[in-house]
């Protein structure tokens, strides 16, 4: 966050420090945050906003609480899938908007460990597509401009962080949803383990792969967010925990690849420069990755969203036309097809699997390619899978993962090139891991 004397903005850890010493107070950092997002002005950033009188309250509140909570005083905002009590819920459907008396597991838990809710953010419809432009209360832009998508869904999250109006924003990720926008504007997304975040209070997408994901500006902050996170939700049915990993610097990387050439030449340096620091480097077939993030939207688990939102779409609701013919497609698939789908899936979970027995980490590019958008309105179903190529297995294979910046595209025409963006995959419970390999072998490169 920003200081009254104009200080860059502040991390998790920067507050913590800045509290300690007595340099800030939460009333101060409130008074930033609403500065900050009044100084924006329309970015399509946030669907609804906590009263500003409320969010002073809150902050004068934490004076008299213990100072020591991990994230006291820490502005965060939330992607408007996940309940936050008091204000409306609407997964960017005005029409299926509701007002939540409680709060998701998730907020409950950033609010018992000091944290400020702000408000909910900008999200594609339904948390339904990865380029963030499918949403009635506009597209948000990326924080790098040139028009580029902000990536999806959690566009608004991913934002709010990367233009340093919150140091702290839960999204979430299904097929890529954590990732892709953290890749298009330069900060960490961090997809959990399914289940070790409860979900509870968040509107289903896949609900059997659902994550509540974490977007921050370097690592150490998305550790010590998952740390308040991860536990037990005794309200969601779907909550397990693990032993974590062992930390391992093994690393696998892409045989071939299928990216545009700058973000290729940009990968093939950070493979460089991660296989100097590896104990050891392996290739890898994504062939099969691949084959597995396809049965998401091209396989029988696009019903299960449609599970969810069958009778709601069967109403007079209004819907955007592209998020009502994806989740629609559910209607295609048979129980037949579910189950042999389910069973070509868990093949494919052996097969990676076995790759997690001869390397800890592997590392991809996070998309493989970037639009802006005006070019997603040109194909907006063929572009979006494009972007998901590389993200939307990680749950169905049981992964966890994490994105860091990676730089940037060549330059030829002296626009600065296009975002990069890298993540590390691992398997169940592997975050420890995940976060150490990302510091270790990937340095992150921001603008």
């Amino acid at each position: 966050m920003q200081t009254a004397t104009g200080a860059p903005p502040m991390g998790v850890r920067g507050l913590r420090t800045a509290y300690r010493a007595g340099a800030l107070r939460p009333l101060t950092v409130v008074e930033d945050v609403l500065a900050r997002i009044a100084g924006r002005g329309d970015d399509a950033v946030w669907i609804s906003v906590t009263p500003a009188d409320e969010l002073r309250e809150r902050a004068l509140a934490l004076e008299s609480l213990d100072r020591e909570l991990p994230l006291w005083g820490v502005p965060v905002a939330v992607k408007d899938n996940i309940d936050v009590a008091g204000l409306p819920t609407t997964a960017a459907c005005p029409d299926f908007a509701r007002l939540p008396d409680a709060d998701a597991g998730a907020v409950r838990r950033l609010r018992e460990a000091g944290a400020i809710v702000v408000g909910k953010t900008n999200l594609d419809q339904f948390a339904t597509g990865l380029n963030g432009t499918r949403s009635p209360y506009g597209a948000p832009e990326s924080v790098f401009g040139g028009d580029l998508i902000s990536g999806g869904s959690s566009s608004g999250s991913a934002v709010a962080v990367a233009a340093g109006i919150v140091p702290v924003a839960l999204g979430t990720d299904t097929a890529g949803s954590g990732r892709v926008p953290a890749a298009l504007n330069g900060i960490v997304g961090l997809k959990p383990t399914r289940g070790l975040v409860g979900a509870s209070g968040v509107v289903p997408a896949c609900r059997s792969l659902d994550c509540v994901s974490v977007f921050t500006r370097d690592l150490g902050d998305a550790a010590t967010v998952l740390d308040v996170l991860a536990g037990p939700d005794p309200d969601d049915p779907w909550s397990r925990s693990g032993t974590p990993l062992p930390v391992g610097l093994r690393l696998a990387v892409p045989a071939e690849l299928d990216v545009d050439p700058g973000v290729g030449a940009r990968f093939a340096e950070v493979v460089d420069r991660a296989a100097a620091r590896a104990d050891e480097v392996v290739g890898v077939d994504v062939g099969p990755l691949r084959e597995a993030g396809d049965l998401l939207y091209g396989g029988p688990w696009v019903a299960e969203r449609l599970a969810v939102l069958e009778e709601f779409l069967a109403g007079p609701a209004d819907v955007l036309p592209v998020t009502r013919a994806v989740i629609e497609r559910g209607k295609d698939f048979s129980a037949v097809d579910a189950f042999r789908a389910r069973y070509r899936l868990q093949e494919l979970r052996a097969w990676a699997a076995r790759l997690f027995e001869t390397a800890d980490v592997l590392l991809l590019p996070t998309v493989p390619t970037t639009f802006t958008r005006a070019e997603l309105a040109e194909e907006p179903v063929a572009r979006n899978l494009v972007l998901g190529r590389y993200t939307q297995f990680t749950n169905l294979l049981d992964l966890a993962a994490v994105a860091v910046p990676a730089g940037f595209t060549a330059d030829p025409d002296g626009t600065g090139g296009r975002p990069c963006g890298v993540t590390l995959f691992g398997p169940a419970f592997s975050e420890t891991r995940l976060l150490a390999a990302a510091a270790a072998l990937v340095p992150m490169e921001v603008r």
